[in-house]
């Protein structure tokens, strides 16, 4: 496996100096032209790690951003939230030529610090989205978040007073928020694509429990999207999204399921099916199964007799 080396950028001011850009106007927020950016020559054969905020809206790329790819429908703009100590990586693609848009805000989380946000921000899942599970906007949502930024640029460029960091933050908070809007948008309007998502999901939790469970214990979620080639935080807010209930849930439900089929079929005791639906202890499979039937393994064979 080809190994490439890790770029750690510790500062904001560092990130404009390795792109070729001048000094950020402020230590710890900067909105970037993103068609200034000059890429190093060795773009390709390092992976980058920030230790700040990385928000960006582009189009017009020649090449491809890691880790993952998956085909979308939407092509107007692409938004991508990275927190501090993602990995990513860019591949160009000589052959394309580019007319790179766009921006980049850049936040160091010492900006939060003392603020609603610091804590906050944790809540807005995206961040943990990988980059294939980037937000595609269309023109009237891209106005909107461009709106948002010339108004955080226009207060970081003018006199700073003891005003000028709630005003940012509170603009940095509308980002969020409307980008959290068009997630949810997003979900619902790339219907096809959803849709089989959520087939596979359902062929993977068929075959896990027909074949696999007693082999390999009981089904996390991080197999699960692993399998699905997306990430936790994107797979399970995708499904409350479009079913009201979370990875977790659905791999309850399916193992209730088949709990039910081996209790009203089947001779085994309770502790065998336990052990067959990938519990080390019975215990736990009862009281799993009472919370979600509100009948015990037993009463609810028992309704059969």
């Amino acid at each position: 496996m080809e190994q490439r080396e890790t770029q750690r950028i510790k500062t904001i001011s560092e990130f404009h100096r390795l792109r070729g850009l001048p000094n950020p106007e402020h230590p710890l927020v900067s909105i970037i032209d993103y068609s200034s950016i000059k890429r190093p020559a060795n773009i390709d054969e390092v992976n980058l790690v920030l230790d700040f905020y990385m928000i960006s809206l582009k189009r017009g790329i020649g090449g491809k951003m890691y880790y993952g790819q998956q085909e979308f429908d939407f092509d107007d703009g692409l938004m991508a939230f990275m927190e501090p100590n993602q990995v990513f990586r860019i591949q160009s693609d000589p052959a394309v030529k580019e007319e790179r848009s766009g921006w980049l805000l850049l936040i160091h989380p010492d900006f939060l610090w003392n603020t609603v946000l610091a804590k906050g921000i944790r809540r807005y899942e995206y961040f943990d989205y990988s980059v294939n599970e980037a937000l595609f906007l269309s023109e009237k949502e891209q106005k909107t978040l461009n709106s948002i930024i010339d108004n955080i640029k226009q207060e970081y460029q003018t006199n700073i007073d003891q005003f000028s960091k709630q005003i940012i933050i509170s603009q940095i908070e509308s980002l969020l928020n409307y980008s959290e809007r068009f997630y949810n948008r997003q979900f619902i309007t790339r219907e096809k694509s959803n849709h089989q998502i959520l087939e596979r999901l359902e062929k993977l939790l068929d075959e896990y429990f027909e074949h696999k469970i007693a082999e390999k214990g009981l089904l996390s979620v991080q197999f699960i999207a692993d399998e699905l080639n997306i990430s936790p935080k994107y797979l399970s807010t995708l499904l409350k999204t479009l079913t009201g209930q979370n990875t977790q849930q659905h791999i309850h439900n399916k193992l209730i399921e088949v709990a039910k089929e081996k209790l009203s079929t089947t001779n085994l005791s309770v502790s065998e099916i336990a052990y067959e639906m990938g519990f080390e202890h019975s215990q736990s499979f009862s009281k799993l199964f009472k919370s979600k039937t509100a009948q015990s393994p037993l009463e609810f064979r028992g309704s059969f007799n």
